[in-house]
């Protein structure tokens, strides 16, 4: 059973209603998506619109790849047609529709959260929960603009870098993670090699505590949250015991909560997430360097992943390359010859999920001059990557509105799961009343599956994750860039936040002098003191635009609607939890790069003070 789960791990996604362990990723939404060739049985596929065959739980272990009559075949390497038709898309996208159609085509984007929980109205933030669970939230008339904050004195905002490669070490107890003994070094378990039960006076007892089983499945919950792809070779091997012990448990809940669907093999588990609609701001980015995807990049790892389906064990990468030279659709963006820097970004990725293994580093640098190399190809991996190639779906906008699509209850709570705070004004109006219906009582449930904290506002509901683990980006973090981000919110909010009594809206705008101006004082106060990067600090439009995109990404600030004049951002409500408690006479910014309000007349003081210059 689990070898035939496996082998039909990417057969449908955010289509239909699942029952909890082999049927689609949404509940109560529109079927968009495509079978993978050779993922399970079905009928002969042609290329052009398709249509999602039926994956039984009777599929054969072993099930014949599916030939196309109509795609081109090269070097013995037959592409899929749907994911053809995804690299054409993805090379006809801007940057943001790029971003919005990986999350909707791949749902492998993890989850994002604010950490430490607010304090009391004007006092510090409160400190971490010992044990994360959800708790009675504030009375929803309290707006984040002037509610209770989590802000830091800037010189406590000193942090360790996080460790490589996400969620912290989550082994607590001996008996609630055990030691998989597979011959093989530690942490990686042997892709061939079966895990063994512990024996002697470290084994596990049969008489599972309650508690032990609520940790284990709280631990593989949060893993496959921030990890849809899990592998027993991978970097998170240690967890991967904990999501096979506990599948058909998290298989429910994933699916009755969310709409998601859990496929778990014997050597991988895949976590087949929705989209996020327009505006998600997720985006593939390079494993070592974090250098975000282009258009480009993405048709290039689409065009491998439409060769690699159905490929051999053993491939050379010249036949590879070729073969993907051949299948580009023309004409249009995709059909130029492959930039080499697109090639290594997709290499890098397929690299890091596991598709391919045994590539050299001059692979992983220049695909296209490592000279003669034979790549491992994990064909179930491929397989497991995609959960959205289009076939309903007429182009890029369509995919992604479709694959997002959903009942306003599981809609909001994939929210709360994913993203770090929901705001009422940006849902539509029946998931509003959803929200508003079941403001405690739907986010609480997810809380407690995830072991998150609930913070409900006037404005919306954010779920916090005290231990800062399940998240991608930091906020307080370590570089230069997140540390001005910090700082620079945070005046911000002290600026132009509407003050007590005053008609408080979700956004406000923020000029863009202002934010030339603080950040201005902020290098200079901070930059050297602090030992921030000199290029940034010789680099003020760098540090400028990599500051706003953490925050944009955090959901801190916002771009102005499309044709304000003159363009610029707006602060959103949730910002003000990282700012000091309101101050309800806010002096205005008197920093050297600070900008004069043009509408604020100031009285001049009526002689300077001693050793004030004149």
């Amino acid at each position: 059973m689990e070898q035939q789960e496996y082998a039909t791990g990417a057969a449908r996604t955010a289509g239909g209603t699942s029952d909890g362990c082999t049927g689609g990723a949404g509940r109560g939404t529109t079927a968009a998506v495509v079978v993978v060739r050779g993922s399970g049985p079905g009928p002969r596929v042609a290329p052009g619109p398709l249509v999602a065959p039926g994956t039984g739980a009777d599929a054969p272990q072993d099930a014949a790849p599916v030939r196309d009559s109509g795609s081109p075949s090269v070097a013995g390497l037959s592409p899929d047609p749907g994911l053809l038709r995804l690299a054409r898309w993805f090379a006809e996208a801007e940057p943001g529709t790029a971003d919005d159609l990986c999350a909707a085509s791949l749902g492998l984007y993890p989850a994002r959260h604010f950490g430490a929980p607010a304090g009391p109205a004007g006092g510090p933030a409160a400190a971490p929960a010992t044990a994360p669970a959800a708790v009675d939230p504030p009375a929803a008339e309290v707006s984040w603009w002037h509610g209770p904050t989590a802000h830091i004195p800037a010189p406590l905002r000193a942090r360790e870098p996080r460790p490589a490669g996400g969620l912290r070490r989550a082994r607590r107890d001996a008996a609630a993670l055990p030691v998989v003994l597979s011959g093989a070094k530690p942490g990686k378990p042997g892709r061939h090699r079966k895990p063994e039960r512990s024996r002697g006076a470290g084994a596990v007892p049969q008489d599972r505590s309650a508690a032990t089983t609520a940790a284990e499945r709280r631990i593989a919950a949060r893993l496959l949250l921030a990890h849809p792809l899990v592998t027993a070779s991978g970097p998170h091997a240690d967890g991967f015991p904990l999501i096979r012990r506990h599948r058909d448990w998290l298989a429910e809940r994933f699916d009755t909560l969310l709409g998601y669907r859990l496929a778990v093999g014997p050597w991988h588990a895949r976590l087949h997430k929705a989209g996020l609609g327009p505006g998600a701001t997720r985006r593939l980015e390079h494993p070592a360097t974090g250098a975000p995807f282009t258009p480009g990049c993405y048709a290039q790892l689409a065009l491998a992943l439409a060769l690699l389906v159905d490929a051999p064990e053993r491939l050379p990468l010249d036949g590879l390359l070729a073969a993907m030279d051949a299948v580009r659709p023309g004409p249009g963006p995709v059909a130029r010859p492959a930039d080499r820097a697109e090639l290594a970004m997709a290499f890098a990725v397929l690299a890091d999920w596991q598709v391919l293994t045994d590539l050299p580093a001059a692979a992983l640098a220049d695909p296209a001059a490592a000279g003669p190399t034979v790549l491992t190809v994990d064909r179930e991996l491929a397989r497991a990557v995609p959960v959205g190639p289009p076939a309903l779906a007429d182009d890029a906008t369509d995919l992604i509105r479709r694959a997002a699509e959903a009942e306003p209850g599981t809609a909001v709570r994939r929210r709360l799961a994913e993203t770090p705070a929901v705001l009422a004004a940006d849902l539509p109006e029946d998931q509003r009343a959803w929200l508003r219906d079941h403001g405690r009582t739907g986010p609480a449930a997810l809380a407690d599956f995830l072991g998150l904290e609930a913070e409900q506002r006037a404005e919306g509901v954010a779920l916090l994750d005290p231990a800062e683990e399940l998240t991608d980006l930091a906020l307080p973090g370590a570089d230069t860039a997140a540390q001005a981000a910090l700082l620079l919110v945070e005046r911000l909010v002290e600026e132009v936040r509407p003050l007590p009594g005053e008609t408080a809206g979700t956004d406000v705008p923020v000029p863009d002098a202002l934010i030339d101006g603080v950040l201005g004082d902020i290098a200079d106060e901070y930059g050297l003191p602090a030992g921030w990067r000199r290029d940034y600090l010789a680099d003020r439009t760098a540090l400028r635009r990599d500051a706003l995109d953490l925050l944009h990404r955090m959901g801190l600030i916002t771009p102005a609607p499309r044709g304000t004049r003159p363009p610029g951002w707006l602060l959103r409500a949730p910002a003000a939890r990282y700012a000091p408690a309101p101050d309800l006479l806010p002096a205005p910014g008197t920093g050297r790069h600070s900008r004069p309000d043009p509408d604020l007349t100031i009285p001049a003081p009526s002689a300077p003070r001693a050793g004030q210059p004149v």
